[in-house]
């Protein structure tokens, strides 16, 4: 749908989509797995839906959390566009429940009032050209449950030559998946363990329709595609549940695929649990790296050489990086390894506003 075109119930609400009637009374919410049935006025888990007038809306529509100039490393994504900025900016609300969760005071507000900024999709779009931005991201909380402001977000976008990111948790259900994914250019996909009881427990959801939305993103679509893992001490930083983590990324989705391991510091539930040793993302890094990935990289401390770019093939440094500041640049115009001429997969920036077209992983 245009944006333009988007039918508003009152300024902030949005007509949704993803939705059915339940037969008894209720709506049915299809966005994702959590399929939340709601009485009118009800809202879903993830706050942001509400059941209104026999159908849903989506509520805080052109309103955001906070607008913030990033660099592309800090989504994380390494291999699109690399040093350059992206505007980012998410609202309030999630549909998982992490007890761990490092972005809290947004992702779990349950307060529109913490919507302080107004801006609707060209707005968005033409703040980021202002800026100098090479994309606009939507992230701090689940970019999934606001959809369809996402979405118009992207397309205002895309028609002034930006692209767009999703940093997401991968939690939605296919018809939405197809349709949500379809408007991002690259994605960077929070996958929080190997294991159904860790989802269960830890984030009040499911692993499966995460490994559905990797899968889809990996060998059905065009987005680039990079994968994060929280490590936190004591729950999913075991060598064998890294281990288990890294075979099914590489059988999975393919080795070329960037995988990030961060550093978790005590948040939100989780306050009793010390941050994650630097020793524990160097050893998953190394274990990632036995696995077949050709990508690793460390994130959330200082590691020059976890978090650079190194060539699959000849092991030279193509792209030096010290936390988010970019060094040396090995790489040539078709971004090839300038030593053995190896074409790095990603998407790169080759002169202002001449993005290169993705290569494959």
């Amino acid at each position: 749908m245009d944006s333009a075109a988007r039918e508003l119930l009152e300024p902030g609400v949005a007509r949704a989509g993803w939705w059915r009637g339940a037969g008894d009374g209720r709506v049915e919410c299809t966005l994702c797995p959590r399929h939340c049935r709601l009485r009118d006025g009800q809202r879903g888990f993830c706050f942001a839906r509400q059941a209104r007038g026999g159908g849903m809306a989506l509520t805080g529509y052109g309103r955001a959390s906070g607008f913030c100039v990033d660099p592309i490393e800090k989504k994380p994504l390494h291999h699109f566009l690399p040093g350059t900025g992206v505007l980012s900016f998410g609202t309030v609300g999630c549909n998982l429940g992490c007890s761990f969760c490092q972005n809290w005071d947004i992702s779990k507000a349950r307060d529109e009032e913490r919507l302080d900024d107004w801006a609707l999709p060209e707005a968005v779009a033409q703040a980021a050209v202002d800026a100098g931005c090479r994309s606009v991201a939507f992230t701090y909380n689940e970019p999934v449950i606001f959809a369809e402001y996402a979405m118009d977000c992207a397309q205002a976008a895309h028609e002034r030559g930006l692209r767009t990111v999703a940093v997401s948790a991968g939690y939605v259900e296919p018809g939405a998946r197809a349709a949500f994914f379809s408007r991002m250019d690259a994605a960077n996909v929070d996958l929080k363990a190997m294991s159904p009881a860790f989802y269960r427990t830890m984030c009040l959801g499911e692993l499966v329709p995460v490994l559905d939305t990797l899968r889809f993103l990996a060998n059905e679509t065009g987005v680039w595609l990079e994968v994060t893992n929280l490590l936190i001490p004591g729950h999913n930083d075991a060598p064998d549940a890294v281990a288990r983590l890294c075979d099914w990324v590489a059988h999975e989705l393919g080795p070329g695929v960037p995988l990030h391991f961060t550093a978790f510091h005590p948040d939100f539930r989780m306050l009793e649990v010390p941050p994650t040793p630097p020793a524990t993302l160097a050893r998953a890094r190394k274990q990632a790296r036995a696995a077949g990935l050709q990508h690793v990289y460390t994130g959330n401390l200082r590691d020059p050489a976890g978090q650079s770019t190194w060539c699959a093939s000849c092991g030279a440094r193509l792209i030096e990086r010290d936390g988010y500041h970019l060094g040396a640049w090995d790489l040539d115009e078709e971004a090839h390894c300038r030593r053995c001429g190896t074409r790095l997969a990603g998407c790169f920036d080759h002169g202002p506003g001449v993005p290169a077209a993705p290569s494959g992983r």
